[in-house]
């Protein structure tokens, strides 16, 4: 296998509640199907010789049913000022390529899917503060995604909310809040004030790393 690393903030949007029930081993989604759009930019990174830092990706994703029943569709998306091998560097780790068997969230994703679409380059703006829960993403021609606190019904203050995982396959905490997205592409999303999780990517083909 080719050795790789990537650590950087992504963020997701899906259409489950603010405790998205995947997070808690439970195989039931919220609504009876998944969808969702996630984003990030890899800080520091390499695949093999390549290196990835600076590169910024997204995926959008659809289940008709849970997630474990498989039938899922999925497809890639860089940004277009990534070379041809960061390109196909950063569409290997998001396939689960060179990655120990469910050891990362890319390889349990790619084992579902019924449908691989084809992939897309083109420009990713993306800013990412998991500390204050904001994303701002644009990637053209397909959708935005953003990420908000969530704020107290009654004070109006935000409330704090993380999810600690030690043994997980994604992160090992994440910070949520609430997001919405909008997806005109090949697979099409039109999310609001849904589940939205930040964290801090780093894992590699073994798994989180921290």
């Amino acid at each position: 296998m080719t050795p790789w690393m990537i650590k950087g903030p992504e963020y997701t949007n899906c259409n489950c509640t603010y405790a998205c029930p995947c997070q808690f081993s439970w195989p039931e989604p919220d609504f009876g199907f998944c969808e969702a759009f996630f984003a990030g930019i890899v800080e520091e990174g390499h695949y093999g010789d390549v290196d990835l830092a600076g590169v910024k990706y997204a995926m959008l994703v659809h289940w008709p049913g849970p997630i474990a029943e498989g039938n899922g569709k999925q497809q890639f998306i860089v940004d277009e000022s990534a070379s041809a091998e960061q390109r196909k560097a950063m569409i290997n780790i998001m396939s689960g390529k060179d990655t120990e068997p469910f050891a990362t969230h890319f390889f349990v994703f790619n084992s579902t899917m019924k449908e691989v679409l084809d992939p897309v380059f083109t420009k990713i703006d993306l800013e990412i503060d998991i500390d204050k829960r904001v994303a701002d993403i644009s990637v053209e021609g397909v959708g935005t995604l953003t990420g908000r606190p969530i704020k107290d019904d009654v004070s109006g203050a935000e409330h704090r909310v993380r999810i600690d995982l030690p043994n997980g396959f994604e992160y090992r905490i994440a910070e949520i809040g609430k997001g919405e997205c909008k997806s005109d592409g090949d697979i099409k999303l039109d999310l609001k004030n849904t589940y939205g999780q930040f964290c801090m990517l780093h894992m590699n083909g073994k798994g989180v790393i921290s």
